[in-house]
C-alpha cells in the first residue's frame, strides 16, 4: 500500500511547489508594479529599461529564499514587460499568428482559435480588477472610454486587430472580451487561392469588377472574412485614385497609398460630441472621392451610400452581415427605411438594383474554413422583387474527416455586366462562365 501512494504524494509535492512559486511570481509582480514610476519608466529606452527592471527583479528575489530558474525568471521579467507595457496575459496570443480570435468570458476564462477551431488557453488574468486594467488601456489607447456610464466598448490594436469589450452591469460574468486578429502581413489573393476560399477564375471575374469601378456589397456572417475578401479587392484599384474609407473602428488594412481614413466617435460623458457613419459619410462627399470604402453598412448610413453610389461615386464597396445574398439585400432595405423617409418598399428596391452591381457571398463551412459561396450580378427588378442571377457558387458535396468537402462552379450564366467590362477594355473569354466544376475542395489533412 505504501508503494502504491508514492505517486500520488509526488503529484500533491509537486502541485504544491508549483502553487508555491505561482504565488512568489505574483508577490514580485505587484511588489514591482507597486515600487515603479510608470510615467518614469515610459520615457527609457527599451533595452535599458529591460536592464533596470531585470535588476529590480534581483533584488526582489534576493530578498526571498524561495528561487527561480533562469527561464522561471526570464518569464517572470516578460510578463512584468507585458503587464507594464503591453496587455498582460494576452500580450503573448498577440504574437502567435496561428491565433484569429481571442475570447474571453471573465478574468479566469480564455479560448483561442486556431485554424477554425476553439480551444482554451493556458492564460488566465489574476481578477476582474486586473482584466479590467487590460481593457482600459486598450480603450485609452484609442481615444475611447469604457466605464458604468459606457459598458461596451468597440475599438482596435496597434495591428489593426479588432477588440470589442462589455463590462458590469451589462456582461454578468464580468468583463467579456473578443479580438478578431488581423495578420501583420494582409492577406493577397494568392493567399485565398491557397487557403481554397476561391479559385482564379473567380479572381479574374472580381478583379474585372473591381478595375471596371462596379459597385460590390460583400456579405456574410460573424468570422467568414469578409473584411479579409474587401482588403484584397482593395488592391485591384487603380493607384491614382483617391479613395476614402468610414468605419466604427479602424481596422482594414487597405493594400495601396492614396487613402484617407475616418473613423466615428462615440458620445463623451455628457452624450455630446458624437460623430456617426452617416456624418462621415456625408463629409466624405466633399473630399473629392473616387471611391468610397465602408467597413459594414448597420443603419441609415446605407441611404446615403446608394445615393453616392447612383451619383458619381462608382467603384465603391462595403460589406453587411448577413445568411445569404437575397438577406443582404433585405437587410440593405432595412436600413435605408431607418433613416425616416417613409420611401415606398418599391422605390428603396429600385435604389438598391440601380446601386449595386455584384453581391460577394462568404460561408464559414464545417471545419473551420471561409469560402466564397456566391458571386451573383444583380440584373435590376421584375415588379417588386430584385433580380439576381449567380454567376460562381461552392457546392458542398458533405463532410470528410471534419471539414466540408465540395467544389467551386461556373454557373453557366454569361453576365449583363460583359458589355460594361468591353467598354472599360477588360476583355473576359465567355469559357470563363462556361458551367462546370472549377476545381475539388480538398477532404483532408
Amino acid at each position: 500500500m505504501a508503494n502504491n501512494g508514492r505517486p500520488s504524494q509526488t503529484v500533491d509535492k509537486q502541485n504544491a511547489e508549483l502553487a508555491d512559486t505561482q504565488k512568489l511570481k505574483s508577490d514580485i509582480r505587484r511588489e514591482f508594479l507597486e515600487s515603479i514610476d510608470l510615467a518614469e519608466a515610459s520615457r527609457m529606452p527599451a533595452e535599458q529599461l529591460r536592464e533596470e527592471c531585470s535588476r529590480r527583479v534581483d533584488r526582489l528575489l534576493g530578498d526571498r529564499s524561495f528561487p527561480l530558474s533562469g527561464v522561471e525568471k526570464q518569464q517572470l521579467l516578460n510578463e512584468i514587460m507585458d503587464e507594464i507595457f503591453g496587455l498582460g496575459p494576452i500580450e503573448q496570443l498577440l504574437l502567435d499568428p496561428a491565433i484569429t480570435d481571442i475570447v474571453i468570458n471573465g478574468p479566469h476564462q480564455v479560448y483561442i482559435e486556431r485554424y477554425g477551431q476553439l480551444e482554451p488557453a493556458d492564460i488566465k488574468f489574476r481578477d476582474e480588477e486586473h482584466l479590467l486594467q487590460v481593457i482600459q488601456r486598450i480603450a485609452t489607447r484609442v481615444g475611447r472610454r469604457i466605464d458604468q456610464s459606457s459598458p461596451m466598448l468597440d475599438a482596435r490594436l496597434a495591428d489593426g486587430s479588432r477588440v470589442n469589450a462589455i463590462i458590469r452591469p451589462l456582461s454578468l460574468c464580468g468583463p467579456a472580451v473578443s479580438i478578431r486578429r488581423f495578420g501583420t502581413v494582409p492577406l493577397t489573393v494568392d493567399g485565398l487561392i491557397k487557403h481554397d476560399s476561391l479559385v482564379p477564375e473567380m479572381a479574374t471575374f472580381l478583379k474585372a469588377c473591381v478595375h471596371c469601378r462596379l459597385n460590390i456589397l460583400i456579405s456574410g456572417g460573424t468570422g467568414t472574412g469578409k473584411t479579409t475578401v474587401l482588403n484584397v479587392l482593395s488592391k485591384w484599384i487603380p493607384s491614382g485614385e483617391r479613395v476614402i474609407t468610414i468605419e466604427d473602428a479602424a481596422e482594414l488594412q487597405l493594400q495601396r497609398e492614396h487613402v484617407v481614413t475616418l473613423e466615428t466617435r462615440p458620445p463623451n460623458i455628457e452624450g455630446q460630441g458624437e460623430v456617426t457613419q452617416r456624418d462621415l459619410l456625408r463629409n466624405a462627399l466633399r473630399m473629392r472621392p473616387d471611391r468610397i470604402i465602408i467597413g459594414e453598412v448597420r443603419g441609415a448610413e446605407a441611404l446615403d451610400m446608394l445615393q453616392a453610389m447612383n451619383t458619381g461615386h462608382d467603384g465603391s464597396m462595403t460589406t453587411v452581415h448577413a445568411n445569404r445574398p437575397r438577406d443582404a439585400l433585405r437587410r440593405i432595405e432595412n436600413m435605408v427605411s431607418m433613416a425616416g423617409l417613409n420611401y415606398p418598399v418599391s422605390v428603396i428596391r429600385d435604389q438598391v438594383a440601380s446601386a449595386l452591381n455584384v453581391i460577394i457571398h462568404l460561408n464559414r463551412v464545417t471545419g473551420g474554413g471561409r469560402k466564397i459561396a456566391s458571386i451573383a450580378e444583380i440584373t435590376g427588378t421584375e415588379g417588386d422583387t430584385i433580380t439576381l442571377q449567380e454567376i460562381f457558387r461552392f457546392v458542398q458535396e458533405g463532410v470528410v474527416n471534419g471539414k466540408a468537402a465540395g467544389y467551386f462552379e461556373a454557373c453557366g450564366v454569361r453576365p449583363q455586366l460583359l458589355t460594361r467590362f468591353e467598354d472599360e477594355g477588360q476583355m473576359l473569354s465567355l469559357d470563363l462562365f462556361k458551367r462546370r466544376k472549377l476545381t475539388a475542395s480538398p477532404q483532408s489533412d
